[in-house]
């Protein structure tokens, strides 16, 4: 049997993508998606990060550009599912599986803590709810890419903290992971290099850098200073 090797660098390449004869949503966006690295995707609603994730995915055909070095291995978390989707929670877990060659993750549902019926249309079941479906299915086999919009949506603070364990272990097994995240959780997991999607065009965001400035001054003063400042914090010294 043949020994299967992984790429060790997902990249996209001048990434351009329009719908239609729409103005164009990205345009030659450049990124490298080393292995075993966490890639967080910030920007305003409707920007395009979910066209971004989609095309990362494997999903969506970009218009102009290419990805090079995307795995056999995917998997893919979706901001929304379709309404009408049909399939029961279980079946919808069981097929994923199988289309994988896994077995199921009905433990890591429970660890979520899923509380509908397995037997319940997809479509039927409340946001969180559905969430911890998807985000199981996700990590059914997360080995290779794994593709997440929005997962943190709709969670309890529980299952928030478990979806940052788990992306942590996917990571340091050699997962490469691109997530997009409102909340601002997943920019401060460790190692998370963060870029943000404006007009199409993607760029690092480099607002998470620390800069600690010592200053000898009241309290007073020093909160009045982080304030014109626009510092998110203060550590005040002896």
């Amino acid at each position: 049997m043949g020994r299967v090797i992984l790429a060790t660098m997902i990249t996209v390449e001048r990434v351009g993508k329009r719908y239609g004869r729409g103005p164009l949503v990205l345009r030659g966006v450049d990124l490298e998606l080393p292995r075993g690295s966490l890639t967080v995707v910030l920007g305003e609603n409707g920007c395009g990060k979910s066209t971004l994730l989609r095309v990362v995915a494997g999903c969506t055909v970009p218009t102009s550009g290419r990805v090079v070095g995307r795995p056999c291995s995917v998997a893919y978390l979706p901001e929304r599912f379709p309404d009408q989707l049909r399939l029961s929670a279980g079946d919808y877990l069981r097929h994923f599986a199988r289309m994988r060659g896994v077995a199921h993750r009905m433990d890591l549902l429970g660890r979520l803590g899923f509380v509908g019926d397995l037997g319940q249309p997809m479509s039927q079941l409340s946001k969180g709810n559905t969430q911890k479906v998807g985000i199981t299915q996700a990590f059914v086999d997360p080995g290779g890419l794994l593709v997440l919009d929005e997962p943190w949506a709709g969670l309890d603070a529980a299952a928030r903290a478990l979806l940052g364990d788990l992306l942590g272990e996917s990571v340091r097994s050699g997962a490469t992971v691109v997530v997009t995240d409102h909340t601002g959780t997943a920019a401060a997991l460790p190692g998370a290099a963060v870029h943000r999607l404006a007009g199409g065009v993607l760029v690092p965001d480099d607002r998470q850098a620390v800069i600690e400035v010592v200053l000898r001054c009241t309290p007073q003063a020093a909160d009045e200073v982080a304030k014109l400042a626009g510092v998110h914090s203060v550590r005040r010294m002896p």
